[in-house]
């Protein structure tokens, strides 16, 4: 484990974080690229995700369908595959990392992310639309799909020949990042959040979830879409009704809430972790970085879901899409937010187990800049009367989420304070008496889907808002996972052929299981680094193409297509 934290630290330094230097900090590529190509594109499509977000509703609603035009789904259940993908553990855990590490305004760049975002998403959902490769002998009801759509396809056909190697290039890393950020994390978070609440064995959890998505998966385009049109609307209604009952008990703190958010966006003082205090562009990256995570803008996932949508009209996908990250990141992750914040436990402390050789386990250490970062520790960590001092500049300090714990106990009541030391590599403590232990006590801050379903179970009376989060984060991580499947299988259908798909489904259920039992931080890590990388070809496609978006927008809406709709009736669409 300690080789794969070395390979993520190096990745997360080299890929991630590099970027043009501002003072203390880099602006990261990552940053730039996103934000950038999506203030283009909005430009460029005639800020298309403010002049006709009502025509995708109109849309989405399936009153301009034909069944008879090619794909192998409606435009409803094309939106809601997305959307099983995107409104899923980015919402519930996403938002609780982001805030964690980089205080309530990293809501802020959340919102600038997803706002951009929506042309972003408009506008290679409509590439994927144009540039699909759908079958001669079209069958509604052939197992592998009868259509295949995406980035990969648009780099290809739309900038020529010469560019297949960027094109295959995406399609591996894509299929790579479906088993982690659209599988293995899910996974991870269900997991987590079981042995916190329940005592489940990770192992356990893996299987039988594993299990689940193999069903649904393995029966094709078809049954995945049936399953997300129906799966995506109840899971989301759910978590939306508790978190909007929370919003309302508490109407009171709404508008302070809302000042902390922009206010800390731009001059930091939070973030339990410590990452965030008077770091401003470390606020934005965590938005940013938790805002592509959560509604997928630029990535190059969900072109491939849309591709699949009946419709000749290409631009009539576009703004079905675009209606994603306002639903995703607008709406559902500002009520994660607001709930975390307005309960108050964004910055709190609770009695944890710390265990030595858990997951979620770390050391830090303060620089002179006066925030925490992560730390190689000594061989032994000497500790008297549990204290350590955490004001201490390059003390090596025993974290938990990586915040610092102030002292340690050996007793769960915390009336024993631990004195001896710490066997970093065999994460055994053992004590002046000789006593050893695999697991200390403290007040420690929580993080991910835990700290949500605290903050759930704060605001809703009983154990309801716990059960909320918890069937939520059941419900969009198994969507998650069956819809990135779909991603994966597309990918490996350009690259290998038909035949390929069922391999990869089946290495797709494996990963799933191993997501569940791996460390939270480290799969989240590889996570990352997986989209930073495979933004760039996307982005760069986006880019060059932009102008056939902005003919094909022009050209939508002059023509008004969906007017009389009835088949046959339609002028054919393209630019």
């Amino acid at each position: 484990m300690d080789v794969i934290q070395s390979v993520v630290d190096f990745l997360n330094t080299y890929v991630v974080e590099i970027g043009i230097p501002a003072g203390e900090e880099n602006i990261p590529f990552m940053v730039i690229l996103l934000i950038g190509t999506g203030i283009l594109l909005t430009i460029r499509t005639g800020f298309v995700q403010i002049r006709h977000l009502g025509h995708g509703f109109a849309v989405a609603t399936g009153k301009y369908d034909d069944p008879n035009e090619p794909g192998d789904v409606t435009h409803f259940q094309a939106l809601t595959t997305a959307l099983s993908a995107t409104v899923g553990i980015g919402n519930i855990a996403g938002v609780a990392i982001a805030i964690h590490f980089g205080g309530p305004g990293a809501l802020f760049w959340m919102w600038v992310t997803a706002a951009v975002g929506m042309a972003t998403k408009y506008s290679e959902v409509t590439l994927a639309q144009r540039y699909r490769d759908v079958t001669a002998d079209h069958d509604p009801h052939k197992w592998e799909g009868s259509v295949s759509g995406g980035p990969m396809y648009y780099i290809e056909r739309g900038l020529g020949p010469a560019w297949k190697p960027m094109a295959v290039f995406f399609a591996v890393l894509l299929g790579f990042t479906a088993f982690l950020s659209g599988n293995a994390i899910q996974a991870n978070t269900v997991a987590d959040q079981m042995q916190s609440t329940f005592g489940i064995s990770p192992v356990v959890t893996g299987l039988v979830t594993a299990f689940v998505v193999a069903l649904v998966i393995l029966g094709g385009i078809g049954r995945i879409g049936k399953v997300t049109s129906i799966l995506a609307p109840i899971m989301a209604a759910i978590y939306v009704a508790g978190a909007l009952f929370i919003i309302l008990m508490n109407a009171g703190q709404i508008v302070p809430t809302f000042s902390l958010i922009i206010a800390e966006a731009f001059n930091p003082s939070a973030g339990i972790a410590g990452a965030g205090v008077g770091a401003f562009l470390v606020t934005m990256m965590w938005g940013v970085r938790r805002g592509l995570f959560s509604n997928e803008a630029g990535q190059g996932s969900a072109p491939i879901a849309h591709a699949a949508a009946k419709t000749d009209e290409p631009v009539s996908e576009g703004v079905v899409a675009l209606l994603e990250p306002f639903i995703d990141t607008i709406v559902i992750c500002t009520m994660t937010a607001l709930v975390i914040i307005m309960t108050g436990v964004w910055d709190d402390r609770h009695a944890t187990e710390i265990q030595l050789t858990g997951g979620d386990l770390s050391y830090v250490q303060l620089g002179e800049n006066g925030r925490y970062q992560s730390a190689t520790p000594p061989a032994e960590l000497t500790i008297a009367q549990g204290a350590q001092d955490i004001g201490a500049v390059g003390a090596v300090l025993v974290a938990w989420h990586e915040g610092a714990i102030e002292q340690l106990f050996v007793d769960e009541a915390q009336t024993v304070p631990f004195t001896g030391s710490i066997r970093t590599a065999d994460g055994v403590a053992v004590a002046a008496d000789g006593t050893e232990y695999t697991s200390l006590y403290g007040d420690a801050p929580e993080s991910g889907a835990p700290l949500t379903a605290m903050a759930f179970a704060e605001g809703l009376p009983g154990t309801f808002g716990q059960f909320i989060v918890i069937t939520s984060v059941l419900l969009f991580a198994i969507s998650t996972a069956i819809s990135w499947s779909y991603y994966g299988d597309r990918c490996a259908n350009y690259l290998f052929g038909p035949k390929s798909i069922m391999p990869y489904k089946a290495v797709f259920v494996g990963m799933h299981f191993v997501g569940a039992v791996a460390p939270l931080a480290v799969v989240w890590s590889l996570g990352d680094i997986a989209l930073a990388i495979v933004i760039i070809p996307n982005l760069i496609a986006l880019l060059l193409l932009s102008g056939q978006v902005r003919e094909m927008t022009q050209s939508y809406f002059e023509r008004k297509p969906w007017i009389g709709n009835a088949p046959g009736s339609r002028a054919p669409g393209g630019d």
